[in-house]
């Protein structure tokens, strides 16, 4: 329709030039009309107007002034309606998309319905097409046409193929029991609120016993499952059925409800027989289950084998249990997706005889791995499924061969670590794994480790024959040696005197020396080895002890030159010779007023300096006594220190206490004290000062400490080589050992 409404003459009009001067729309039409094929009225007064045209219309559009509607000022009732002559010229929202076009095809009707499109043109138009203006002038003139879909255009529908829904599979309970019965314990599910957790170990005997329990008493119990079993709740379905008997009757994110079946009895005989008619019904139910999913897949016309049965299990499951088969049992509680991988805690700890797999690298070929090569083997590692579950640490001769026997069909083995087991240690796992089978670890971490085989790798038919190749190697060099020395012997002539010749560096020399010391060289080469190696070590242990003391040294000559710099720039006042004396009940009474003293003056690491002496004289300034406690241990340091003290403050010492904090120091400050205009004196160190001279000391002390250690690793160590030496010399084997270098001599 809307085609046939753009191919018939459309009449537009509008209401803003209708105020235009007529000769001015004549003269600036003029040209038009000299090539214009459309016949237009010159009048003067009635001339016509020029009005805005569409995009695909060739020529301008001409109205008279009276044909030129004008808008009407009664407002419309709806506020929503537009102008007629506004609905095509109006400014969209947009100007793209399917939605701008309906509402223009829209506006269109709507014109056509007000009668707005009538043959009120000047002149004859021409058929308007879609496809007119869609024409491009060249630079040489001609006109050419662009084939182009217009936007509201349909494109041919594309066919889409839905997904399609996966069928769902009945569950046992579903197969088994009734509808009704199903509903009710479905119910009865819901509302309930206790649970047994399932931990990550999974379902353990110690779950199956606690299900038992509350089997007695109820005939539902619930199940809440933490990682990894939550991730797969069908297996974890499937899991608890085979292993209780019972059947999963509700499932909820975590959560499942077990039914424990109709024919529960609560003796332990009765236990037994259920068991064993659970066993049987899992059986019998499995079975039914795959035959209905069989019957649908042949209706489907899935594949069938030699003897016309249909197929269990996708190609996926079917590969990987035909590469597993026969490396060992099953991993029964896999958490996730079948095929099911081989428990490797129930392989044989020590394999009778196991050797690691002979190595050998291709011609021009480097066993290492590229940075390349290490990521693409990652890669394809991603998608496999895991091969075994392992969760010890040591003893894994058995899973190594089962390993190789799988390293001849594929060239990675994936191992996932089982959840829950105690003190698994994946680092111990790779390195005793990677010394039995000699492959590369491709990753390692607390879930899974990737072992690839190595380009060295020899399979064990490929590796015998390459041992019966080279046995066959051997015999022919033995063969042609005996020919060689039959031909010599034959061309020998026997008259002829024999050339004196040198025995030096020959074949017959080492023969010689092997009939006479090869005795007791090979019945004491073991213990050579074994004292070569001990001095060895030793001489390496020693060199490492002299390079460390040799840099403690130097250490200590460092901080040796800081202290005597940081000692050169303090010096101590000379005690004043004229002191004021006080008698004993003086002395005694100033000492029990300077231990019932609370203020006090701490005295920490970095010793006497100008501000102690400075807090001296700030608590003399209050009091007579000051106490002064420090925390050194040694005596004969806190005498040195109240001395000093004394000197530098020019006080009277009373006493030296030793209380629970330290040691205490009371000062009398005397009866003829003034307090010094300067508190700080210029001659002690400042309190930076001090605090690096302390660093220093106890830095020289733990050099001179580790250094001393170091010299008597070093004294012990040339003992014990001295004394190997001895016995090297001492022993047979050293005896032999001069007469051979004697003999070489020679």
């Amino acid at each position: 329709m809307f085609t046939t409404l753009l191919k018939s003459p459309i009449p537009f009009s509008s209401s803003f030039n209708s105020t235009q001067n007529p000769s001015k729309t004549q003269k600036g039409n003029h040209s038009f009309n000299k090539n214009s094929k459309f016949s237009v009225s010159k009048t003067h007064r009635n001339g016509p107007i020029k009005m805005p045209t569409p995009p695909w219309m060739k020529g301008p559009l001409l109205l008279q002034p009276d044909e030129v509607l004008k808008p009407t000022t009664k407002r419309s009732s709806n506020n929503n309606s537009k102008a007629p002559e506004k609905a095509l010229f109006g400014k969209e929202s947009g100007v793209r998309g399917k939605k701008v076009m309906k509402k223009i095809i829209r506006d269109v009707e709507k014109l056509q319905g007000n009668g707005v499109l009538d043959d009120n043109q000047i002149g004859k138009f021409e058929e308007f097409e879609i496809g007119n203006w869609l024409e491009e002038i060249g630079s040489d003139g001609e006109v050419k046409k662009i084939d182009r879909k217009m936007p509201w255009v349909r494109e041919e529908e594309k066919v889409v193929f839905r997904r399609m829904k996966k069928e769902k599979v009945l569950t046992q309970a579903e197969i088994i029991l009734d509808n009704d019965l199903l509903e009710r314990l479905r119910k009865k599910a819901m509302r309930m609120r206790k649970w047994v957790k399932v931990m990550k170990a999974g379902v353990t005997q110690a779950v199956v016993d606690e299900i038992r329990l509350v089997w007695r008493n109820n005939e539902l119990v619930m199940l809440k499952f933490g990682v990894p079993l939550c991730r797969n709740m069908d297996r974890a379905s499937e899991i608890v059925e085979m292993k209780t008997g019972g059947l999963v009757v509700w499932c909820k994110k975590d959560v499942l409800v077990v039914y424990r079946g109709q024919n529960h009895w609560l003796t332990s005989n009765g236990r037994r027989v259920f068991n064993n008619l659970a066993s049987d019904n899992n059986t019998t139910m499995s079975q039914e289950k795959s035959n209905a999913s069989t019957w649908g897949r042949s209706l489907n016309g899935e594949d069938r084998d030699e003897n016309n049965q249909p197929v269990v299990g996708s190609l996926y499951e079917r590969e990987t249990d035909r590469l597993l088969d026969g490396l060992g049992p099953r991993f029964i509680d896999w958490w996730m997706r079948k095929p099911l991988p081989v428990d490797a805690d129930l392989l044989p700890e020590v394999v009778p005889g196991f050797r690691p797999p002979t190595r050998l690298s291709p011609p021009k070929t480097r066993p290492k791995l590229t940075d390349e090569e290490l990521t693409n083997l990652r890669k394809l590692a991603h998608p496999l499924p895991f091969h075994f579950a392992l969760g010890r640490n040591r003893n894994l001769q058995g899973l190594a061969n089962a390993i190789l026997k799988l390293w001849e069909k594929s060239l990675i083995a994936k191992i996932a670590i089982k959840w829950g087991a105690q003190n698994t240690d994946n680092e111990q796992m790779a390195n005793e794994l990677k010394d039995l089978t000699g492959g590369v670890l491709l990753l390692r971490n607390k879930f899974l480790i990737i072992f690839y085989r190595g380009k060295d790798f020899l399979p064990q038919g490929v590796a015998n024959s390459v041992m019966e190749r080279e046995m066959a190697l051997r015999r022919c060099q033995l063969i042609e040696e005996d020919a060689r020395v039959k031909v010599a012997e034959t061309f020998q002539v026997a008259n002829e005197p024999l050339a004196k010749t040198s025995t030096v560096g020959t074949l017959a020399e080492f023969q010689d020396i092997q009939t006479k010391y090869g005795v007791l060289e090979k019945e004491n080469n073991e213990l050579e080895i074994q004292i070569e190696a001990q001095k060895e070590n030793l001489e390496r242990e020693l060199r490492n002890q002299e390079r460390k003391l040799a840099i403690l040294n130097g250490k200590i000559e460092k901080s040796a030159t800081k202290l005597a710099k940081l000692n050169s720039s303090w010096q101590t006042a000379e005690p004043d010779l004229d002191l004021e004396t006080i008698t004993e009940e003086e002395r005694e009474c100033l000492r029990k007023i300077g231990l019932k003293l609370s203020s006090c003056l701490l005295l920490g690491r970095r010793g006497v300096f100008n501000g102690v002496i400075e807090g001296v004289h700030q608590h003399w300034k209050h009091r007579e006594v000051v106490k002064v406690i420090t925390m050194q241990r040694a005596f004969l340091r806190v005498i040195y220190t109240a001395k000093m003290l004394v000197a530098e403050s020019g006080g009277i010492l009373v006493s030296v206490e030793k209380l629970k904090e330290g040691h205490a120091i009371i000062i009398y400050r005397g009866k003829n004290y003034r307090r010094p205009s300067k508190l700080m004196t210029d001659h002690l160190l400042t309190k930076r000062e001090a605090l690096q001279r302390s660093i220093e000391l106890q830095r020289i002390g733990s050099l001179k400490f580790f250094a001393y250690q170091r010299r008597q690793a070093i004294l012990d160590l040339k003992l014990k080589l001295a004394k190997l030496e001895e016995q090297g010399v001492a022993s047979p084997q050293g005896v032999l050992i001069q007469v051979y270098h004697v003999y070489r001599q020679k």
